[in-house]
């Protein structure tokens, strides 16, 4: 499931290298919320690590993500869940806004169809 949101970028972490075939990069983006700035957490995995090169704080982007959540069973029974923000494309704010918007369609675009011997004129409005 994907989702995207707007925001300016608060910090941007190096990359770790989890496991020896698992590397994260984190950052926090910055995110007002009414009166309150929110700073949700966002990790780019792999080769999306190199998404965020070009970045820094401050920047304002937009950024696509999923959302994914894991139960996580200790061995004392008590379960906890894990909620992680993958993101997979990141784009300056002001990129997203300079492309231009497909104009919407109306009747106007659709010429009118041709008239042919064959076809009787109406003058009927409707």
């Amino acid at each position: 499931m994907g989702f995207e949101i707007k925001g300016i970028i608060h910090d941007i972490f190096e990359e770790q290298q989890v496991t020896q075939s698992f590397r994260k990069r984190e950052f926090a983006l910055e995110i007002a919320d009414g009166s309150y700035m929110e700073y949700p957490m966002f990790q780019a995995t792999q080769d999306r690590c190199l998404l965020l090169d070009g970045f820094r704080k401050g920047d304002e982007v937009v950024v696509h993500f999923n959302l994914k959540g894991r139960p996580y069973t200790r061995k004392d029974g008590t379960t906890t869940y894990f909620t992680n923000l993958n993101v997979w494309k990141i784009e300056r704010s002001a990129e997203v806004m300079e492309q231009p918007a497909a104009p919407p369609h109306s009747e106007a675009d659709v010429p009118p169809p041709a008239l042919s011997n064959d076809m009787p004129v109406d003058d009927l409005p409707f």
